[in-house]
């Protein structure tokens, strides 16, 4: 049998066969360290990947709530012009209604009332006919036209509006 233990050297000289080691360990450092790089590259092609991706998707959604917010600004002018055309036939009709009751309020109450209703009809359906012919843009600018020049007039007529239309969901307590 022969001696497999390995005594230390005291001189500086490699010991046989250790250069081939030092080679194979310095080979396998360096295919570590491409490796390493390799894996590193590949992980931030990956990153770039799926941050494009989701960039992509992102615009894809983006587009997406611009599409909806389109379709619902066109929905909500349609509803609107809707609106606009019942409150116009609805003050219309209105006007009519106490123009045919005139004629009663003269005989019932005297001549003078039948003639401020008479009046009062003419000035709805002068309203009707307005409100008729604007566009909705025109509209929303006489509003705040009117909020401009009548702030204190603008927020008793909104506070008498929000009292009416509380009493009408309130119900009765009976």
């Amino acid at each position: 049998m022969t001696d497999t233990t390995i005594t230390p050297n005291s001189d500086t000289t490699p010991e046989p066969g250790s250069e081939p080691a030092k080679s194979h360990f310095a080979k396998a450092i360096d295919e570590a360290k491409a490796g390493a790089k390799a894996l590193g590259q590949e992980a931030q092609d990956r990153a770039g990947t799926y941050r494009e991706k989701a960039h992509d998707k992102g615009n894809d959604w983006a587009n997406q709530a611009r599409a909806k917010g389109d379709e619902a600004k066109v929905r909500a002018t349609e509803l609107a012009n809707e609106g606009k055309a019942s409150a116009s036939k609805a003050i219309s009709g209105l006007s009519k209604m106490v123009e045919d009751n005139a004629g009663l309020i003269d005989e019932k109450v005297g001549a003078k009332y039948g003639d401020y209703a008479r009046t009062a009809a003419k000035s709805m359906q002068d309203a009707a006919t307005k409100l008729d012919e604007k566009e909705l843009a025109e509209l929303g600018e006489d509003a705040r036209e009117f909020v401009r020049k009548s702030p204190g007039l603008a927020v008793g007529m909104a506070a008498v509006a929000g009292f009416m239309v509380a009493r009408l969901f309130k119900g009765s307590k009976d």
